[in-house]
């Protein structure tokens, strides 16, 4: 079916959503959102609103003003402990393999026959060198200047993690060998690799949607961090109970996640804290409330959560 719908001015839109009995009281405020964040941006905030082509009666503009401000709060919450959790995994991926070698990141001794075997292409571990090597020649940072000018652009492990993005680290640290990547989960308080590796790859997706402003609000995430099993990490056994399973591909898992990975980059920062401030800020109504996120009834409560 070829699309064929028209073009519509700013106006014209204002009308199509009174049409769909959005209430609103301010025909200009309703253009200015509009021009501020488009039609369809504004749609998917309103979406638990609607009743079929039509808002639930009530609805009003400022139902997506609320859940937009919230929803931009929550993604510069995310960005900043994401922030935290990549620098961190800098230092000390580069610390584990420094110890093997300067240039241990080049050698394929030290990482999975997997990451590195070549079956008639380049091995994960070349593609992940040459991207590397990419990211280098673009970066203008002083150091890597230095190594470039003074030692043939060969840089050392703990200045060549500097100029790595999360899903580049998350990369290296999937082939890793086993004792190593267990040496750096261990180091976050995480008991296994496997969960290591979920962790950094979920934390990277709702990286890049939150660094390219997409909306974590009533989001379903496609990559989900592993929930440990009760009793292996009790501070977040909450995410194990017997409601959960429903809520498995939350925003609010990821979130916990950050959390606890918090408790051993920084606990000073009182990044759980605030976080907890940002979910008691979601603007509730009849029919969105904070469990939208994943949030499970008496989350206020959770160890995880609490002020120290």
């Amino acid at each position: 079916m070829e699309y064929d719908k028209p073009w519509l001015p700013v106006e014209a839109q204002v009308e199509r959503l009174r049409e769909q009995d959005l209430l609103i009281d301010d025909p200009a405020r309703a253009r200015l959102l509009l021009e501020s964040v488009g039609y369809y941006r504004l749609i998917g905030y309103l979406y638990p609103y609607r009743e079929g082509a039509v808002f639930r009666p009530g609805t009003t503009l400022a139902h997506a003003e609320g859940l937009i401000d919230f929803d931009r709060e929550l993604r510069l919450l995310f960005l900043d402990g994401l922030e935290r959790v990549e620098v961190a995994l800098r230092m000390r991926i580069a610390y584990v393999l420094g110890r093997h070698s300067a240039f241990a990141y080049e050698d394929p001794a030290y990482f999975t026959e997997s990451f590195t075997a070549e079956e008639g292409e380049p091995s994960k571990h070349a593609q992940w060198l040459q991207g590397v090597r990419e990211r280098q020649a673009d970066s203008d940072e002083w150091f890597v200047q230095h190594f470039r000018k003074k030692y043939d652009d060969r840089m050392p492990v703990w200045a060549l993690t500097e100029i790595l993005e999360l899903g580049q680290l998350a990369v290296l640290y999937r082939g890793l060998r086993v004792e190593d990547a267990v040496e750096v989960a261990e180091a976050f308080g995480v008991p296994t690799k496997a969960m290591m590796g979920s962790w950094l790859a979920s934390l990277n997706y709702v990286r890049n949607l939150a660094a390219h402003y997409a909306r974590l609000f009533n989001r379903r995430l496609l990559y989900t961090p592993t929930r440990p099993g009760v009793g292996l990490i009790p501070v977040l056994d909450h995410l194990r109970d017997a409601e959960a399973e429903e809520r498995k591909f939350s925003t609010y898992n990821a979130l916990a996640v950050i959390a606890y990975l918090m408790r051993s980059i920084d606990p000073a920062a009182g990044w759980a804290e605030k976080a907890a401030g940002v979910l008691r800020s979601f603007p509730t109504s009849e029919v969105v409330t904070v469990a939208a996120l994943g949030a499970p009834a008496g989350w206020e409560g959770l160890e995880l959560w609490a002020q120290k």
